[in-house]
């Protein structure tokens, strides 16, 4: 199934409406306690992702504030490579396992799962461009090359591009898979 009007990562602004049932059944305002532990967990994982971008939008701003690379280069490749890993097997437990499993409970809610797997996809896409870019950054310092600068704004350029599909498919996952947890159960 191909992204309908409006349901590319890359251009969405929010879920589209026929996945948003069971969110106006158990709305974000209803998320404070009393979460299922997988649905608390599922929000404390995206926390940690949603900090990742941010610290190193950070290093990046720093970065470009005061042109050091060595800092830039000892701070960010750990902390890249950490989000790196750290997305990629997320998303693969979510596409492997409870996606499968949740589209047995909520048959309905199918195809937000395959628009949350497009999703998953787009951003392997990302991450194997911030991966590349990352390891051009690396490698130019390492190597003292002349152009490191450029691999930097490179890399830099691409944590930034980054960010909005990633935090876009963050919440429009919550939207569905929080308030299926708590309503149907993972228990089919």
């Amino acid at each position: 199934m191909s992204d309908g009007p409006g349901d590319a990562l890359a251009s969405r602004t929010g879920l589209p409406t026929g996945f948003r049932y069971l969110l106006e059944q158990f709305p974000r305002d209803r998320w404070t306690s009393k979460l299922d532990e997988t649905a608390a967990f599922w929000l404390q994982m995206h926390g940690s992702f949603r900090g990742h971008q941010a610290h190193m939008d950070g290093l990046v701003g720093q970065w470009r504030a005061n042109g050091d690379l060595t800092a830039l280069h000892r701070q960010l490749i750990p902390a890249l490579q950490s989000f790196l890993q750290h997305l990629d097997g997320h998303h693969r437990i979510e596409s492997g396992q409870y996606f499968p499993m949740m589209r047995t409970i909520e048959p309905k809610i199918g195809a937000g799962i395959d628009l949350l797997d497009r999703d998953h996809d787009a951003i392997h896409e990302a991450l194997e461009t911030l991966f590349k870019g990352g390891l051009a950054f690396h490698q130019a310092v390492m190597g003292a090359a002349p152009d490191a600068g450029d691999k930097a704004a490179r890399l830099s350029d691409l944590i930034e591009a980054g960010a909005r599909p990633l935090l876009r498919h963050l919440d429009d996952e919550e939207d569905i898979v929080i308030p299926l947890i708590q309503l149907r159960g993972l228990h089919g």
